[in-house]
C-alpha cells in the first residue's frame, strides 16, 4: 500500500518539518494545497519541499484551470521537476477553497478533459491551444504527471479518460472505493487505455494523535470542508449518502466555511453528521485506532492513500505519529 498526504503551507519552518517527515519515515507522496487565503503560496511551497526530499514525489495537491492559467501551470509542474526529476505530479481540479475564496466561478467538470489535454501536450514540448490562445514549451524534454481531483462521476469519467492519475475524493467505504473505482476504470478502458495506467488514490483526512479523543474534536472542521467535495450539487443518493444524512449535508453546505475553523467543527456536530463523515472521509484517532481504519479501508480495496492533514491538532505530530507507529505495518 502506498501513503502520502497534502498540506496547506502556512509557513516555511512547517513546510520544511513536513517534507523531512516524508522522506524519513518513507512517505510516497507529500503534496501540497493551492488554496489562496488560507496558506502560502503553493509553488514557493512546493519548491522548498523539493529542496528537502530525495524521495518522495512532490504534488501540487492540487490546483485549479480558473484562477491558474493551464499553460502557467504546465510552465510550474516542469520547472519542479528539474529540481525533482521524476518526481513531480500536478493535481488539477475543479476548485473549493481555491476559486470560492477569490471569488472565481469553478469551471465545470466538463472543462476538466480539454485542460488536462492541453497540459499533457505542453509537457510533452509540443505546440497547443486552448480556449482561442496558444502556448509552447520547448525546453521541456520529460512529461510530468498530471493527475485530475474528482469527486463526482463526471470527474472521475475525465480522470479515467484522459489523465495520469486521479485523486479521489469519494469516501473509503468498500462501496465507496468500488463505485468510485469502476467508473474510472469503465472510462480509461472505453478510452482504449489500460486502466493500470491511472494511479488511482483515495483521498481522506487523517489526525493522528496519542489523545484520540483530541484527534476526534479537532477533525470535524476539515469534515465540514471535504464533505462539500462529496455532496455539492447533484443528487446526493447517487452518491452512497444515506437518506437521513442528505438534508443536514446540504445543511452542512449552505452554512459551512471555506475558512473551516472550530465553528465548522461545531456545526458537523450540530448538524449529527460526525460519525457519518468520519467514517466515510476520516482515518483519526490514537495509532492503534489509525492502523484498523487504515486496514479497514485496504479491505475496502483501497491501495493508494492521500492524507489531508492540514487542519489536524498538530500537522507534523500527525505525520510523524503515522509514520512511526502505523505506516511500516502498512507497507511492510
Amino acid at each position: 500500500m502506498e501513503i502520502g498526504f497534502f498540506f496547506w503551507p502556512y509557513d516555511v519552518a512547517l513546510v520544511r518539518a513536513m517534507a523531512a517527515a516524508a522522506d524519513r519515515f518513507g512517505y510516497a507522496m507529500v503534496g501540497i494545497a493551492d488554496t489562496p487565503g488560507n496558506a502560502m503560496d503553493p509553488w514557493v511551497a512546493a519548491t522548498l519541499v523539493a529542496a528537502e526530499t530525495r524521495r518522495a514525489r512532490v504534488a501540487l495537491c492540487v490546483s485549479n484551470l480558473a484562477t491558474r492559467h493551464p499553460a502557467v501551470s504546465a510552465a510550474s509542474i516542469a520547472s519542479l521537476d528539474l529540481l525533482v526529476p521524476g518526481r513531480a505530479v500536478l493535481g488539477i481540479g475543479v476548485g473549493h477553497s481555491g476559486t470560492r475564496n477569490l471569488g472565481v466561478p469553478s469551471p465545470a467538470p466538463s472543462e476538466l478533459e480539454d485542460g488536462v489535454t492541453f497540459i499533457q501536450t505542453l509537457l510533452r514540448g509540443e505546440p497547443a491551444s486552448y480556449r482561442g490562445g496558444s502556448a509552447h514549451l520547448p525546453w521541456v524534454t520529460r512529461s510530468s504527471s498530471v493527475f485530475l481531483a474528482a469527486s463526482h462521476p463526471r470527474s472521475l469519467r475525465a480522470a479515467g479518460a484522459t489523465a495520469d492519475g486521479v485523486f479521489i475524493n469519494y469516501g473509503l467505504s468498500a462501496e465507496n472505493v468500488r463505485e468510485s473505482e469502476t467508473i474510472v476504470i469503465e472510462s480509461a478502458t472505453a478510452a482504449g487505455r489500460d486502466p493500470d495506467d491511472v494511479e488511482r488514490w483515495q483521498i481522506a483526512c487523517l489526525d493522528c494523535n496519542e489523545d484520540g479523543d483530541a484527534a476526534r474534536r479537532k477533525i470535524g472542521a476539515i469534515l465540514a470542508f471535504v464533505s462539500a467535495y462529496v455532496t455539492g450539487g447533484g443528487d446526493l443518493a447517487r452518491r452512497g449518502v444515506p437518506a437521513q444524512y442528505r438534508e443536514p449535508l446540504r445543511e452542512l453546505r449552505r452554512r459551512s466555511s471555506t475558512r473551516p475553523g472550530a465553528a465548522d467543527a461545531a456545526l458537523v456536530a450540530e448538524l449529527g453528521l460526525f460519525d457519518y463523515l468520519a467514517r466515510r472521509l476520516a482515518v483519526c484517532g490514537t495509532p492503534e485506532e489509525c492502523l484498523a481504519q487504515v486496514r479497514a479501508a485496504q479491505q475496502a480495496g483501497a491501495r493508494r492513500l492521500m492524507f489531508s492533514v492540514s487542519l489536524a491538532v498538530d500537522p507534523i505530530r500527525t505525520v510523524q505519529l503515522f509514520g512511526d507507529r502505523v505506516l511500516p505495518r502498512i507497507v511492510a
